[in-house]
């Protein structure tokens, strides 16, 4: 009798487990297929609007905007690591295209996933820079005239690059990046081996070079609004574009950046808690949809270029009109040739 029921136990366990496995799996395809199938066209759509529109921001703030000022040297800084960011985006498209079968080697895994990470959280420190500097201008204009100058906007700058590279360097060991029987995968943050180093590591990226931007960001551009709200001439349009400028920050770090931080955190933590496939599913999903509104502010800061200056926009109206006459003239030269060649031949 106690052989037997030990049989069904045992027959009863392996049953459970064996189906475990199989909903499990399941549910892993389900996520791949929403990886493989919504990644390569948002980020598709995202670099083929973003690449093109930075290398146009680089080239109008190194060659059109002069003398730089404060607010013009940290968007020329966010336009470069938008631009490096962007440049990650072709591979992880071809990764997730070609059915997450990575192709370029495991040190391109692990560097494509620092450079995304280290552009991303570069990018919100320049951010965090800029928001700090329109406070200082518009809040206190007098007092902090000083801290203004260009060499104090310098010295942020690179204050920025050296913590970003610093806080994500961590990212290069993490990353697993493996060989399986029919293809190399190159897993991202949430999704690779290590899990509690990562799950702390998280906690602190997170902690340090998101939350606490997104307080600092928050709390400069509230009292922004407030003080062109109780002021005079309320009406003035330089108050109305530094209002449209708030706004714009805001919806960038409250609809890009947010909702990928928060379920970042979520994906790492279910995987360490003991819930239903369909609870980590749902989790494991939202997260993926909002990995490319992450990446979606490097579109979103081609508007912030085009509202923070005027110089910007008469800079990009006269590249537009030049190479248009000079089309125009191309084209006028091309008709003169063609004309002469007929005559020529009568």
């Amino acid at each position: 009798m106690d052989i037997a029921a030990s049989d069904d136990v045992a027959n009863i366990t392996d049953t459970l487990l064996n189906y475990n496995i199989a909903v499990l799996g399941n549910c892993t395809n389900k996520v791949e297929d929403l990886r493989t199938s919504y990644l390569p066209p948002l980020y598709g759509l995202i670099f083929v609007v973003g690449f093109p529109g930075n290398i146009i921001a680089i080239f109008v703030y190194a060659f059109k905007m002069r003398p730089w000022k404060s607010s013009t040297i940290i968007m020329f800084n966010l336009a470069c690591t938008d631009l490096l960011y962007l440049t990650c985006l072709p591979f992880l498209i071809h990764y997730y295209a070609n059915g997450e079968h990575w192709v370029f080697g495991h040190f391109m895994c692990k560097f494509i996933r620092f450079g995304f990470h280290f552009n991303l959280y570069s990018s919100i420190l320049f951010l965090t820079c800029f928001s700090v500097f329109r406070y200082l201008a518009v809040v206190h204009p007098m007092r902090t005239f000083h801290f203004r100058k260009r060499s104090c906007t310098i010295v942020a700058c690179v204050a920025a690059w050296a913590v970003s590279l610093a806080v994500v360097t961590p990212v290069n060991f993490l990353i697993t990046s493996a060989d399986q029987e029919d293809k190399s995968i190159c897993l991202d943050l949430t999704s690779s081996n290590d899990l509690d180093v990562i799950r702390w590591y998280n906690w602190l990226l997170t902690s340090l070079i998101f939350y606490v931007p997104l307080i600092t960001v928050t709390t400069c551009y509230a009292l922004i609004i407030y003080t062109l709200a109780t002021g005079p001439h309320t009406q003035n349009p330089y108050k109305q574009k530094a209002r449209k400028l708030a706004l714009l920050l805001l919806v960038v770090f409250y609809a890009c950046f947010l909702p990928f931080h928060v379920f970042r955190i979520a994906r790492i933590e279910l995987r360490l808690s003991p819930v239903s496939c369909e609870a980590e599913h749902q989790i494991h999903a939202i997260y993926i949809i909002c990995r490319p509104l992450a990446a979606l502010n490097t579109c979103a800061n081609l508007l912030l270029y085009a509202i923070i200056s005027d110089n910007f926009q008469q800079a990009i109206q006269s590249l537009v009109r030049c190479r248009f006459s000079s089309y125009l003239q191309q084209t006028g030269s091309n008709s003169e040739l063609k004309k002469s060649g007929i005559i020529l031949k009568l």
